[in-house]
């Protein structure tokens, strides 16, 4: 067996389908976002990112910052070990008591990650309750996708948003077998959102527990950045909540927000909470600080919104490929790999701007795009230079269907 030529091999391959990726290696300057420098082997130079996952630039708030030297010079830099053993600080029962107010839920319990979160929870509620059907989503993120998976149980894909397919698989079972609905709030990649009200009727009729992703909605949406079940009125009527702190809070980990005895529970069974070493300090203490300052503070969102609804209108203007949303999220499809990496790479060296090519397993093949995530700090000079750079490229290949098909020479 030759390993290494079995590992090339594969490169090789994801190589020839013009879906291998490349990471930007990156340096932010505090206080300059959304510019950063890129590291590249001819040069270093200033960029503007446009793909940032963090969203409101809360990463960069004076008062996140602060809140992290303070924890650093006060107690250090690691949690010491798991939660069980020497790892729950402080800052971590605070965090936990600020997540669960934020989604009026008895209970919170903090992850490493979103990702991590999902997978622990959709696995071990599988085991918690024997026999229960999961119904997911067919848009459903990767990591609740594996969550379900390792819980080894049964489970049907819905088509995505359509309740009423949902309901056709909901009825084949009887009330009293312990059902779990996952579903997200905002689909990242299209930027959908969910009929949350309508999935909670549905689980209220049939018995099922509603479990419900707002990654790429809290701190975004809702009056006090609860996210969209918040912002609709039903966070009351979701029986747990998973969210990040990576996102729009800035940071780093991730949450489930329930009753008291679903978290305890989790707590005392999931083995990727119990085997794993408890977030940092500093990083709990930087999350605290930016979820209390978007409670109060309603500026960011809205000027987010905003700018995210400037950036499509614009590029609709220009009939440019964006596909409508509902949400912040603004995607430009292109649809073929080997294109999409063609243009984002003549966007970052001709241009400065860095926006990653989203490619499958992420997307369907055929549906490659850009995904652009304008924030609130992103100027009006910065988006027009955006929109210039894509008419320039768009101008000079030829187009079917509204999707961008190759590249001119250079």
């Amino acid at each position: 067996m030759r390993y290494d030529k079995t590992f090339q091999d594969k490169i090789d391959a994801l190589h020839a389908e013009g879906r291998y990726r490349i990471f930007a290696d990156l340096r932010r300057r505090r206080g300059s976002y959304p510019v950063a420098e890129h590291f590249s082997p001819e040069r270093v130079r200033d960029v503007q990112v446009w793909c940032s996952n963090d969203y409101l630039g809360m990463s960069q708030h004076p008062s996140v910052i602060k809140a992290m030297h303070e924890a650093l010079d006060s107690v250090g830099a690691g949690s010491g070990g798991t939660r069980n053993i020497s790892g729950t600080t402080h800052y971590h029962v605070e965090l936990e008591a600020e997540i669960a107010d934020l989604h009026g839920k008895q209970s919170a319990l903090l992850f490493t990650s979103a990702y991590i979160a999902n997978d622990a929870t959709l696995s071990t509620l599988v085991k918690l309750m024997p026999g229960t059907v999961i119904f997911s989503d067919e848009k459903n993120h990767a990591s609740m996708i594996e969550g379900i998976r390792h819980g080894g149980g049964d489970k049907h894909v819905f088509r995505h948003n359509d309740v009423s397919d949902l309901e056709a698989k909901l009825k084949k079972y009887p009330k009293g077998t312990p059902k779990i609905i996952a579903f997200e709030s905002v689909y990242s990649m299209d930027g959908h959102i969910a009929p949350v009200a309508a999935i909670c009727d549905l689980a209220e009729k049939y018995n099922a527990l509603t479990y419900l992703d707002e990654v790429h909605a809290v701190g975004m949406y809702g009056p006090r950045g609860g996210g969209i079940a918040e912002r609709e009125g039903v966070m009351h009527r979701i029986d747990i909540i998973n969210g990040t702190l990576a996102k729009g809070f800035g940071v780093m980990g991730g949450y489930i927000a329930s009753s008291r005895a679903c978290c305890d529970a989790i707590r005392s069974y999931a083995p990727g909470f119990i085997f794993t070493t408890s977030l940092a300090p500093a990083i709990a203490a930087g999350a605290l600080a930016s979820i209390r300052h978007l409670k109060a503070s309603t500026a960011e969102r809205a000027r987010h919104q905003e700018r995210a609804a400037t950036l499509k209108a614009q590029l609709k203007l220009r009939r440019l490929p964006v596909v409508d949303n509902p949400s912040h999220i603004v995607p430009v499809m292109v649809g073929d790999p080997v294109h999409c990496k063609a243009v984002t790479d003549v966007l970052l060296d001709r241009y400065g701007i860095y926006v990653q090519p989203i490619n499958y397993p992420t997307v369907p093949k055929g549906t490659e795009r850009m995904r652009f995530t304008p924030s609130p700090v992103h100027t009006d000079e910065q988006m027009d230079y955006l929109i210039g750079a894509l008419e320039t490229l768009w101008a000079a290949c030829p187009v079917a269907n509204g999707t961008y098909v190759r590249l001119a020479a250079e």
